[in-house]
């Protein structure tokens, strides 16, 4: 009984949570849809693998926001290939019951706690390691499950 009371509540506090906006320019969060280096939706196909995020338009030098009140646990290293050494950067974040990280981004402090709507970073030159891709904040929860719940 105490499992399923457990399982309810993470339900209920998770139900409401809705990313806002990310970055300048996109305030309704669009999704990369379908480009040269295929789509941005969670599951699509990445040749032998499956994408596990969701990859959200926004513009190379872009602000980028908190999506909700968060507390910043550090930069991440996004490639181990050192001709992504451009676009090599991303920021672990927990919020409203969420852990997750977004890729591409260079973030202005790496730890603390930050309000919905405060800038968190800046969107990196996605276009020069992939020309014609649309540019792109990648969403990738901690557990790899599907974000697109709270899109």
């Amino acid at each position: 009984m105490r499992h399923f009371i457990v399982l309810v509540a993470v339900l209920w506090v998770c139900e409401g949570v809705k990313f806002g906006q990310l970055c300048t320019g996109n305030p309704e969060n669009r999704r990369r849809t379908s480009d040269l280096y295929g789509q941005g939706h969670y599951g699509a196909s990445r040749g032998g693998r499956l994408h596990k995020g969701l990859d959200v338009v926004c513009s190379d030098g872009s602000t980028v926001y908190a999506p909700f009140n968060v507390t910043l646990h550090g930069k991440l290293t996004v490639y181990t290939d050192p001709s992504k050494v451009a676009i090599n950067e991303g920021l672990n974040l927990r919020g409203e019951g969420l852990c997750f990280k977004l890729f591409y981004i260079r973030p202005d402090k790496t730890s603390g706690s930050v309000r919905k709507g405060t800038r968190i970073g800046t969107m990196l030159p996605i276009q020069s390691v992939y020309p014609g891709i649309t540019s792109h904040i990648h969403i990738q929860m901690c557990d790899r499950s599907d974000p697109t719940p709270y899109f």
